[in-house]
């Protein structure tokens, strides 16, 4: 027998605020996220994207400096977030003396597409300067991809498994559906998940600009990230984490907790296709969104609007709206919150989660920002302009990533 899966915490820091409730404001009055960045390596390489989503609260104003130096960055925000969810949902933090969840019932499953680079390079540089006295011997644990979610496990004390999904862009959405299944089959009551992803660097910028994936509007940061629209040309590289409390339904009710909502079902596909690109005929994102409908049990007709992947590609997006009308129809209303948010990697699935629940909580889709002339290819009715205030029951949020990863989680109302 299989158990309910409930959502009762929130948590996020993201290029438009350090926390979900700013996070939120951002999306809903059409704030961006998206900035000309002042690096100096932007010339020395002669970058032609000069762009990027960067936190809005940089990780230094919350940890303490000596917590941050045996941190990658990566970890360090999947800690921030996973904090502020940890305590929306209502638990204090454990310590010796009092733990609010068993830890053999506690479990965390977190993702990354890159993980922690910025170590590798930034240590490889002492290494070469300096010799082998100058290498960190904390090296290794700021570096690996399951860095973020082992330093969640060790801030919560959680030991009923530790999980780190790198499926790239679709990393974060993968950690919502491992954790999602961990509680059904009875692994864990309680589990934090989600996704992070700091690598905003010369070597990341250089080769998405390589494979010609960036958009380089450098003299309009704000209006570069254009999801469906016709004139987008790339997607603007980001930073951030998204972290989700997920517990089983008797747990949750157990102790009073409030509910945001159900995580009802996911679907997990591979197109086995091409490294970068998706299968043409959009085979295996049809297939995730149509997992995802059957696991909860739902209707196309049931879902009250789809959150799209969308990153502002030429490609991807008509192939996703393509996909999207496959699955659940001609009429599918859908958002695309990156054009806010820029593109979060490994945190973009974990994050527009929260979007999505958000929306379905408070009865509230967000516009799309930048959408000013709709692709005709783009054959669906895109939320723009302005917020559409609609009650809905359930929606889905997509998560695509190089690989042929696809991943589509079913959310429905509490």
């Amino acid at each position: 027998m299989t158990r309910e899966v409930v959502i009762t915490g929130l948590g996020a820091t993201t290029p438009l605020g350090g926390d979900v409730a700013s996070t939120w404001d951002g999306i809903l009055n059409g704030a961006s996220g998206i900035r000309r960045m002042e690096a100096e390596w932007l010339d020395t390489y002669e970058l032609p994207a000069k762009i990027g989503a960067s936190l809005a609260v940089d990780p230094s104003e919350v940890l303490p400096r000596v917590q941050l130096r045996r941190m990658d960055r990566c970890e360090a925000i999947a800690v921030i977030a996973a904090r502020e969810a940890w305590v929306d949902a209502g638990f204090e933090m454990p310590t010796d003396e009092s733990e609010p969840v068993d830890p053999d019932r506690l479990g965390v499953a977190l993702g990354t597409g890159i993980g922690g680079p910025l170590t590798l390079l930034q240590q490889d540089d002492l290494l070469e300067a300096g010799g082998l006295r100058k290498v960190s011997p904390l090296t290794v644990p700021m570096l690996m991809p399951n860095g973020p979610a082992a330093m969640v496990s060790l801030e919560l004390r959680a030991r009923a498994g530790v999980h780190s999904p790198a499926s790239a862009c679709a990393s974060g959405a993968e950690g919502l559906a491992k954790a999602a299944d961990m509680i059904r089959y009875g692994q864990a009551d309680v589990v934090v998940a989600g996704g992070a992803e700091s690598c905003i660097h010369p070597i990341t910028i250089a080769g998405f600009a390589q494979a010609r994936t960036l958009s380089t509007r450098n003299d309009e940061p704000e209006r570069a990230s254009r999801p469906f629209d016709a004139d987008r040309d790339g997607f603007v590289m980001g930073e951030g984490a998204g972290v989700v409390i997920l517990e089983s339904a008797e747990h949750a009710k157990a102790r009073g907790a409030r509910i945001y909502g159900r995580l009802a079902g996911s679907g997990i596909t591979s197109d086995a296709y091409h490294i970068t690109g998706s299968h043409p005929d959009g085979l295996g994102q049809v297939a995730a969104m149509r997992k995802a409908l059957e696991a909860a049990e739902l209707q196309p007709s049931d879902i009250g609007h789809v959150n799209a992947h969308a990153t502002s590609t030429v490609v991807g997006d008509v192939g996703e709206a393509n996909s999207v009308r496959k699955a659940i129809g001609d009429g599918a209303v859908v958002t695309a919150p990156k054009g806010s948010l820029g593109h979060l990697v490994g945190g973009a699935g974990a994050v527009e989660s929260i979007v999505t629940i958000l929306s379905l909580h408070h009865g509230v889709i967000p516009a799309t920002q930048n959408l000013e002339n709709l692709d005709p290819k783009v054959e669906l009715d895109v939320v723009a302009d302005k917020p559409r205030h609609v009650e809905q029951t359930a929606a889905i949020n997509n998560a695509f990533g190089f690989g042929g990863h696809n991943v589509a989680l079913a959310f429905t109302k509490a």
